[in-house]
């Protein structure tokens, strides 16, 4: 990561640090100790955090976790979570105005795969674990995990995974789609970073409305979604007509600025 880094929110033995690297937000949730579980505090400052991204000028949020860990969920020690209107982790009941990547190293299970579905884009390096192991507790999948696995992997897929508690490796989840890209172990937060930094140079207005046509699109039929879409597309005619001008002036043929490292 860079050097331009903000890290205002918290001190080092804080639960979520805050960082900036040029447009990007990275989100780490560090208690290593507790495999980045998350506890009340920890969900407290996570809404916190998201919410300090979307009133910045952050273009992208990444999520994380620390020391090769991404999350295990809910803190099962504590058992001090409080199912608000944001949801029980802090904030997967809402949509953050910005493009959310989660870099994915180790484990991702129980709570720690509900948030990481919650994000738009999931970069995992190649020894992540993703799996609902809630179900060895009885402990019910409630941020999401229900709703968003079976629109990512497909309802068998999720229902396997939700019935058995199965651990998926990271091959298999990028097979599956739910991690959207694979990274060498270690290098996901530098490829969701880089990533993320690409996405804040497109025009900002456009892919915005482009995300929200799909997730309020998603579930209706297709009809409605069609509406959504034009609707979502009407509001920002003023920057497609600019974009268009710069094309017609030779600008970005041939898919020059959006060619993607990993395909090459």
């Amino acid at each position: 990561m860079s050097d331009d880094r903000d890290h205002g929110l918290d001190g080092d033995d804080e639960p979520v640090h805050y960082e900036r690297d040029g447009p990007v937000a990275v989100v780490t949730i560090d208690r290593p100790e507790r495999r980045n579980a998350i506890d009340h505090e920890t969900s407290q400052r996570l809404l916190d955090a998201f919410t300090r991204a979307e009133t910045s000028d952050a273009k992208v949020v990444v999520l994380t976790g620390a020391d090769g860990t991404f999350s295990a969920g809910a803190d099962l020690k504590a058992m001090d979570l409080d199912d608000s209107p944001e949801g029980w982790l802090g904030f997967t009941r809402t949509r953050c105005a910005v493009p959310v990547i989660a870099a994915v190293e180790g484990h991702c299970v129980a709570g720690g795969i509900e948030m990481a579905c919650w994000c738009d884009i999931r970069v995992a390096g190649r020894g992540a674990t993703f799996g609902c192991f809630e179900r060895r507790f009885g402990v019910p999948l409630v941020d999401g995990g229900t709703q968003r696995l079976p629109r990512i992997v497909g309802l068998g897929r999720a229902l396997d995974m939700i019935l058995t508690g199965r651990a998926v490796d990271a091959e298999t989840a990028e097979r599956w789609g739910l991690a959207t890209r694979l990274a060498d172990e270690g290098a996901a937060l530098e490829t969701a970073v880089d990533l993320g930094t690409r996405l804040a140079g497109f025009p900002q207005e456009t892919m915005l409305s482009d995300r929200d046509a799909v997730y309020d699109g998603v579930g209706t039929p297709l009809q409605q979604g069609l509406g959504l879409e034009g609707w979502h597309g009407s509001r920002v005619l003023r920057t497609a007509a600019a974009g268009a001008e710069r094309f017609a002036g030779g600008e970005g043929r041939s898919g020059a600025g959006i060619e993607d490292p990993d395909d090459e």
